[in-house]
């Protein structure tokens, strides 16, 4: 019994308690004095909708809020810390939470940062800074190469991949319903395409890993039939490989058997209620031409439609193999998703998730590069996936070669998760990451998703303000020189001389070595 049902089972015990005693001892009335104000409040928290955390316990939920309203950093300390050491709530927390709820995102006293910590970053702005009406903006991104038939047409900043399952089918509804709302795609994750993707109408990123699911034979392979079922529908937009994941790459995705709903096994071709462990590669393909090939089956299957892949970057000459397989072949994928080794997850074994992958920055950087040196990046987009949270973030990775980003961690922020770090568990307070139908009642689909609409839209507007700052009329004007971090008390560097670019074309024609 959870803290919603428990509540209303005590309360309606002690009115009828009161009641009964009031009728023998008239003066035991005036004890609602004492528990009617808890009754009240327990039921205003059961009838709202706008948090999780009342309504799936009232009364006591409200604790939380109290806490924070004394005293904001008591919260703080039981969150995780990022790359850089830095608390992610500390920082952005109350900024997603304040987008997403459509209040003022402004502070007061000024950085909230020690701009001499090694590792801090900054845009440069110009004196010549830029009014929104001067910019040469469009927030949407053509994806599409030569041999795509239907290009999709992208916002900068996107739903990044989380399954049903792994997501509660509220949270699913809210997350799809906010795309839909803000004209924003929405990456399924590897779970395949459930009705509550396809609910709201929001367009669809649709991701393939490594277990196929939805589109996979009793056997676990590949199946293309059930794949060009599902890549056809109107509400698909791209397909997307899934390679590899920042959080834990080299390993499959991890369903644990109290998340394996009846529901959730029959949308993923599966026994229910078995721990469910994605393999670690793809059976369909086994080398960089095959891949090629797989993308090329992909698109004539999905009529067309943008087919790209995901990874996190890990040994260097096997994406160097990709990018050679590309130009042997002529096949190129429309995009690829660069995920961060430091990208979030529900469930995965640690040292994978501290130990493997490299981070965001570095694996963009080289995989923008690669790509230019080899003369394919003209025809391919590189979407950035990884803790990226604020209107910065965007433009750090946009510097650094990408054409548009994916966001798991603030959606799921925005959508209720107060990182109670239960997501591998069944027990999500919030009933973001459950499939426990009690605590998931108490997540509002429609407020969600308005919430989920406004932090993407806000934070598209932070960027805009960033761009307008630096003087520059539109991204595609943001370079590596215009970021800079402290490498030491002493000393300052740009991203353009920690990463610096490479020629287009440098990589096709490699000098011969002489052994004399």
């Amino acid at each position: 019994m959870r803290g919603r049902e428990l509540f209303i089972l005590i309360a309606v015990s002690t009115l009828v308690g009161i009641t009964a005693i009031a009728t023998i001892w008239p003066p035991f009335v005036w004890s609602l004095v004492l528990f009617g104000p808890i009754i009240l409040l327990g039921a205003m928290d059961v009838l709202q909708k706008r948090s999780a955390i009342r309504n799936n316990f009232p009364v006591i939920g409200r604790i939380r809020y109290l806490l924070e309203a004394i005293r904001p950093e008591i919260m703080q300390y039981f969150v995780e810390t990022d790359t850089e050491g830095t608390p992610v709530n500390r920082m952005f927390r109350s900024l997603i939470y304040q987008r997403a709820k459509a209040v003022t995102d402004t502070t007061p006293f000024g950085t909230k940062v020690d701009v001499y910590r090694v590792g801090y970053e900054w845009i440069e702005h110009s004196m010549y800074a830029l009014s929104h009406d001067n910019l040469d903006f469009n927030p949407q991104v053509t994806v599409g190469g030569p041999d795509c038939t239907q290009p999709y047409s992208a916002s900068l900043l996107n739903i990044s991949a989380m399954s049903f399952g792994s997501l509660s089918k509220n949270a699913i509804l809210a997350l799809n319903k906010g795309a839909q709302i803000g004209g924003f795609a929405h990456n399924t994750g590897e779970g395949g395409v459930s009705p509550y993707h396809l609910e709201h109408g929001g367009d669809l990123i649709w991701q393939i890993g490594t277990g196929y699911f939805g589109c996979r034979t009793d056997d676990g392979h590949f199946d293309s039939d059930k794949f060009a079922e599902k890549a056809t529908l109107d509400s698909v937009k791209m397909i997307e490989i899934k390679l590899s994941q920042g959080a834990k790459p080299g390993h499959g995705g991890i369903l644990p058997a109290i998340k394996n709903t009846k529901e959730i096994a029959a949308i993923r071709g599966l026994e229910p209620f078995t721990v469910v462990n994605s393999p670690p590669t793809h059976s369909a393909f086994s080398s960089a031409t095959s891949l090629m090939d797989f993308i090329k089956i992909l698109r004539d299957k999905s009529d067309g439609k943008p087919i790209g892949f995901k990874l996190c970057v890990g040994k260097k000459e096997e994406f160097i193999d990709l990018c050679k397989a590309m130009v042997s072949t002529g096949i190129k994928p429309d995009f690829i998703t660069v995920d961060g080794g430091e990208g979030g997850t529900g469930a995965a074994p640690i040292e994978f998730s501290s130990s493997l992958g490299t981070p965001l920055k570095e694996g963009l950087a080289f995989v923008h590069n690669t790509l230019e040196g080899y003369d394919v990046r003209k025809d391919i987009k590189i979407i950035a996936s990884g803790k990226i949270i604020s209107g910065f973030h965007l433009a750090r990775a946009i510097a650094l070669g990408a054409d548009m980003v994916n966001c798991a961690r603030a959606m799921m922020m925005a959508v209720g998760c107060i990182q109670a770090l239960q997501c591998n568990v069944n027990t999500c307070p919030t009933g973001v990451a459950t499939q426990d139908k009690s605590l998931m009642k108490g997540l509002d689909v429609d407020s969600k998703g308005d919430r989920v609409a406004n932090f993407q839209r806000t934070t598209i507007h932070s960027f805009i303000d960033l761009i307008a700052a630096a003087g520059l009329k539109s991204p595609n004007e943001l370079k590596r020189m215009h970021v800079n971090r402290r490498t030491s008390m002493q000393s300052v560097e740009s991203y353009e001389k920690i990463y610096p670019y490479i020629p287009t074309s440098s990589l096709l024609e490699q000098p011969t070595v002489s052994n004399s």
